[in-house]
């Protein structure tokens, strides 16, 4: 074995199964873990990226939608953790096709508040109002939420920003507006999480 090779070795844990672990091998799995988080901002830039050109039958592509909505919500004066749940609200239509708003509200969840993660994990309901009832769906499901303390908050965010982020003439900032804060959000979650150790 290269002394190279060796090296690599000693950088990754040794056990087979978790219950054979010992501190050493939990501290390299930290360590890189921490080096991997540090990295997070990057790699949901590069997924947000994804959507650009994906038009999916609208007016604009997915991408200028989540710009659009964010936007809206900056130049309306919400602070940083809003307008980057704004932003990333649609990230999970690429691989939740068919449960987006949990995708999306599962990556900004460490990042954000309560209420932003709420209206996040829920707003395909609320956005529903607008269009469910040409699809013979029906367009007040939002309605089953009607006693949660965000329900007033989610109608909100989809009226005012995200149903009405598909104008193709609206003067939307580009990402590299978004990306300097996009990192200060994601740079440190807003209160430790129990996985946040360690990803196993």
């Amino acid at each position: 074995m290269s002394h190279d090779s060796h090296a690599e070795v000693e950088d990754r844990a040794v056990f087979r199964s978790m219950m054979e672990g010992t501190a050493e091998d939990w501290a390299i799995i930290s360590r890189d873990y921490n080096a991997f988080a540090s990295t997070l901002a990057d790699r949901v830039l590069t997924h947000l990226r994804l959507l650009d050109g994906d038009f999916g039958g609208f007016p604009v592509d997915r991408l200028t939608h989540s710009l659009q909505c964010a936007t809206r919500a900056h130049r309306d004066g919400r602070g940083e953790t809003y307008v980057i749940m704004a932003l990333l609200h649609d990230i999970g239509d690429t691989l939740g096709t068919y449960n987006h708003p949990e995708v999306a509200a599962a990556i900004v969840k460490p990042f954000v508040t309560e209420e932003e993660h709420w209206i996040c994990q829920n707003h395909g309901a609320f956005q529903g109002y607008y269009y469910f009832h040409f699809l013979g769906m029906d367009r007040n499901m939002r309605d089953r939420f009607r006693d949660d303390p965000h329900y007033a908050a989610c109608a909100e965010f989809c009226e005012k920003y995200d149903q009405s982020a598909f104008d193709p003439d609206y003067d939307t900032l580009p990402l590299s507006f978004f990306e300097p804060m996009l990192r200060r959000v994601m740079a440190k979650p807003l209160k430790r999480q129990p996985t946040s150790a360690v990803a196993a």
